[in-house]
């Protein structure tokens, strides 16, 4: 009977222990008159069953304590006990901390670069494997779980961020995603941006990008949006930019802190009223670069710009492109007619651009409308006003549409290009049905049919267009 009592009073003593160390977090939130002052427990251990419930009792607790942290700033700063052993079980650097060759023997130490609430998850998750993170705490929790190489818990903070990942705080998570070298959850924040790229420039964390970051979007191929809007939210940048570094938001300002990123625009990619619009009054170009692309845009041969002309197409794998013809000949001469092919597709694609032959001549440059119209509607889908040069042999020339065109599966259409220059090579021999197998067996099979009517002549056994360049 006297046993059992006393294992009653102990086990009172202990939750009693236990209710004073749960108030107000613990023993740690008090001050004790020396480093490791502690009212003895009596077998406190026979109220824990198993050895996560042990540790998690002494998870920010005086009991057995024998190092303490001093973690943030000034009136931030919060005491926090730890047990050494805990800590270098569960991190190599703590573990280097206290029994590496440069030990500490510091009863105190202070961590002025660490938020308090940081340290007590990234110390609750070693002492019970618990995790315990909020959208105020889960970047500094981030941080703190790479410093203290606890690569679990960082796995945990980036799922987080994964679940609640969004348009509006894309750019916000891409950046801190940079800063802390997390690459998967870099790619999963540009994948978002790229099929909500309106929504996200548009957010307020766009603007607070860094340069970097910044230019790493801007050098996507897969963004959803049209190059004029693009390049209104990349002035919007400049001018916070200008703002950040205390500089007078000016034309010259502007052009200062964007640099290279300038480059990065796609100005051939925007139909003429939107340049004239926007890039040539914003005086972020020269006068010559705007003479330059007003020439690209009106005239041919057409004057060599800096600029990237390849459609941000917003898709994802590898390119490809099938050609219809065996042989290749010449002589083909354009009066103004279109050549025409129809065609139809198997399943799914989106075409970006045509090859075409060029001239038999030698090097010569080529003025070109290029279409594809749904044939039963006789509606346009999509067109570009463009030229090519080409080198006198009888390769083909890729001509690219401004957007990516989808194409659907079992819909006939029409394939147009109006060529002005002189004769070129033209394709003979050509197939009905051509395929395509990507490395992981999908077929694409192309079905081609001759186009009757106002033609240039091209049809499925000789002409020009011999080439379709998409994605799947």
């Amino acid at each position: 009977m006297a046993s059992a009592g006393g294992a009653d009073a102990a086990s009172n003593a202990a939750s009693d222990e236990e209710a004073a160390a749960a108030k107000g977090g613990g023993r740690g939130a008090a001050e004790p008159p020396g480093p490791y002052h502690r009212q003895p427990m009596y077998n406190w251990q026979a109220t824990k069953s198993s050895l996560q419930e042990r540790f998690t009792f002494l998870f920010n607790n005086e009991l057995l304590s024998d190092v303490r942290f001093v973690v943030g700033k000034d009136r931030t700063a919060q005491r926090i006990p730890a047990h050494r052993f805990v800590l270098a079980a569960g991190s190599a650097v703590f573990d280097a901390m206290f029994n590496g060759g440069m030990a500490t023997t510091s009863a105190e130490i202070e961590l002025p670069d660490v938020e308090p609430a940081a340290f007590l998850a990234l110390l609750r998750f070693l002492y019970s494997d618990e995790v315990q993170i909020g959208p105020e705490t889960v970047m500094t929790t981030l941080y703190t779980a790479k410093k203290y190489a606890v690569p679990a818990l960082e796995a945990h903070c980036v799922e987080f961020l994964t679940k609640h990942l969004r348009a509006d705080n894309a750019f916000m998570l891409l950046t801190q995603a940079r800063l802390f070298d997390e690459p998967q959850l870099a790619t999963l924040c540009l994948e978002t941006i790229d099929k909500s790229t309106l929504d996200a420039i548009s957010a307020e964390g766009f603007t607070d990008i860094d340069i970097d970051t910044l230019c790493a979007v801007l050098e996507r191929d897969t963004l959803s949006i049209r190059e004029s809007r693009l390049f209104g939210a990349v002035v919007r940048w400049a001018e916070a930019e200008c703002q950040r570094q205390q500089l007078i938001v000016t034309v010259d300002n502007k052009q200062k802190v964007l640099g290279k990123a300038v480059s990065l625009i796609r100005f051939p990619l925007m139909t003429i009223e939107e340049f004239a619009a926007g890039p040539a009054q914003s005086g972020i170009l020269s006068d010559r670069e705007v003479v330059n692309l007003f020439l690209h845009f009106t005239v041919n041969p057409k004057p060599r710009v800096e600029y990237i002309d390849r459609p941000r197409c917003c898709l994802r794998g590898k390119e490809c492109s099938i050609n219809r013809f065996q042989q290749v000949e010449s002589r083909w001469g354009y009066s103004g007619t279109s050549d025409r092919i129809r065609f139809t597709v198997n399943r799914r694609i989106s075409i970006v651009g045509f090859g075409l032959y060029g001239s038999i001549h030698g090097p010569t440059d080529y003025q070109v409308n290029i279409q594809i119209i749904e044939y039963e509607k006789n509606q346009t889908l999509g067109q570009n006003d463009t030229g090519f040069s080409c080198d006198g042999t009888a390769n083909t020339f890729r001509v690219m549409f401004k957007e990516a065109i989808e194409i659907l599966p079992n819909i006939c259409y029409t394939a147009c290009a109006t060529l002005k220059g002189p004769d070129s090579h033209y394709g003979t021999k050509g197939l009905k049905k051509v395929q395509h197998e990507t490395p992981t067996a999908c077929k694409t099979c192309f079905f081609f049919f001759s186009s009757p009517g106002n033609n240039n002549g091209t049809s499925v056994e000789d002409g020009q267009i011999p080439e379709i360049i998409f994605y799947t």
